[in-house]
């Protein structure tokens, strides 16, 4: 056989979970070997698309797909400015279906290639939402009783009613915590509307209630996406002290992170901080100065297998651990990277898990299997999924942007979502 080299990139767009992914297709000069990475940056498809094919597609024709470092690296100062989201994640579908193709030549797993498994089973988190204090516990317990340990508890869409209708808004706490509701003010634009000050009342008897109802034995996860103000998240960390939680997440925004040595000196309510970032200078400082105990980036946004590796090693070395973000906006491709690393890695913390539909089964083949809390990897070669492409051209891509982003607070000013 001659020297292998990429004969083809293709950038496959398809929704079979109702949300778009883009997947990346990398050929070689074997018919039978391809490779196979998730570049999906759901509110920016087509811009994702449009880079692999017009800029990294032809860098990449006719180069050694073993080169896995090299490429990266090149690819990544090619357009001279970088760490952007469409470019991490563009080069992350790349570096994805590399990792795939390097594995199927060794015949090996990925895992294998990063240093073996740590442990047998990855431990998942799900999600319990809910209109009010019941409604989250009964979810809670369902949960655990398919035998899951973690669960993030949310109460009322971080604080907001989750409709665009700015009549209702908040309506949520009339139930839950009898706050008033506020009004939005005469004309004010259709979005996700929400009351930050509302929320942060809201989280603290959450988790008093659950703790009551359903013991200490659960481990609590809550997100506060960025959605207070930073001395309101202290505040919040602080008061949620008593119910132990497994970790706090996404306090503060990528624009606020000198915040950080606030939280280390005035709490012990562990932090996790992460699913925004896309540039080395967000993580490399609060990892090596020890101010969140879990670094939990998409990994295509900052650009595939290639650097979270390097991430999780940063962490390993200044005791935080992982967990890499997990929504639905991921592919099955992009799910099993996250549990490849999550496998191989010591200082792994815990995997956040979306439950996969049929559709999503059906056009990934090979996706990963959960029982009773665990998602295990498979022994295949590479990273073990699949895809069909004619059954993916039957859930079309929409290229809108997701309503949820939309954020805004009761006056109608716009807010991080």
């Amino acid at each position: 056989m001659n020297e292998l080299v990429i004969k083809e990139v293709k950038v496959i767009l398809t929704a079979p979970g109702g949300i778009d992914l883009v997947v990346v297709k990398v050929e070689t000069n074997d018919p039978d070997l391809y490779g196979l990475g998730c570049a999906t940056f759901t509110q920016r498809v087509y811009a994702v698309k449009t880079a692999i094919e017009k800029y990294l597609k032809p860098f990449l024709i006719g180069k050694d797909p073993s080169r896995i470092e090299d490429i990266w690296h090149s690819a990544n100062v090619s357009g001279y400015w970088r760490n952007g989201p469409i470019m991490n994640n563009a080069l992350s579908g790349i570096d994805m279906a590399l990792w795939d193709i390097k594995g199927k030549v060794a015949n090996l797993p990925v895992y294998e290639l990063l240093g073996g498994k740590c442990r047998e089973g990855i431990p998942l988190y799900r999600h319990a939402d809910g209109a009010d204090e019941v409604e989250v516990e009964e979810n809670v317990l369902a949960l655990v009783d398919e035998g899951y340990q973690y669960v993030r508890c949310q109460m009322g869409m971080y604080g907001g009613s989750g409709t665009t209708d700015t009549r209702l808004i908040n309506k949520v706490y009339e139930r839950s915590n009898k706050v008033v509701s506020k009004r939005s003010p005469k004309g004010a634009l259709p979005g996700i509307y929400f009351d930050p000050e509302a929320y942060a009342k809201s989280v603290v008897g959450l988790f008093e209630h659950l703790r009551l109802k359903v013991g200490p034995n659960v481990e609590f996860i809550h997100d506060i996406h960025e959605r207070v103000s930073p001395i309101e998240a202290v505040r919040l960390a602080k008061n949620l002290e008593p119910y132990h939680l497994f970790y706090l997440e996404d306090p503060v925004a990528p624009e606020n992170l000198d915040w950080l040595k606030m939280f280390r000196e005035q709490t012990t309510t562990p932090i996790a901080v992460g699913e925004l970032f896309s540039n080395i200078n967000e993580w490399k400082t609060i990892i090596t100065n020890k101010q969140i105990d879990f670094i939990r980036c998409h990994v295509s946004t900052v650009g595939g297998i290639t650097p979270a590796k390097k991430i999780a090693i940063l962490g390993e070395l200044h005791g935080v651990r992982t967990a890499w973000h997990g929504p639905g906006d991921i592919s099955p491709i992009g799910a099993a990277a996250n549990l490849h690393l999550d496998i191989s890695s010591p200082n792994f913390g815990i995997q956040e898990w979306t439950l996969m539909n049929e559709a999503l089964h059906e056009v990934f083949p090979g996706s990963p299997t959960v029982e009773e809390g665990f998602a295990y990897l498979s022994n295949r070669p590479g990273l073990g999924v699949d895809l069909d492409e004619e059954k993916a051209k039957k859930y079309p891509a929409q290229g809108g942007i997701p309503e949820w982003t939309l954020a805004r607070t009761p006056d109608g000013t716009v807010a991080r979502p």
